[in-house]
């Protein structure tokens, strides 16, 4: 089974685990606020900077926000392995 194929929950290996980092910096950079939002539970709590905020409602204007000013922003995630 190829990765794509497999659902990528806990426990991650390797493999999964760059996966499901690569899948979450695509969406991030495809800037779309509902593909990004659906990603996170309808009441999930989030904190950027001094601002916090809950829910996908909050997410998607949140995101939309920061994607209007910050026109250059690119997401990218690394996996750190611990030792």
């Amino acid at each position: 089974m190829t990765t794509t194929a497999k659902k990528l929950v806990p426990p991650f290996d390797l493999e999964t685990a760059v996966a499901k980092a690569r899948l979450a910096e695509d969406a991030w950079n495809s800037r779309d606020p509902d593909r990004v939002a659906l990603a996170y539970t309808e009441d999930s709590h989030w904190r950027n900077r001094a601002e916090i905020f809950q829910g996908r409602d909050a997410i998607r204007t949140f995101l939309c926000r920061k994607w209007d000013k910050e026109r250059e922003y690119r997401l990218v995630k690394e996996l750190l392995l611990a030792h």
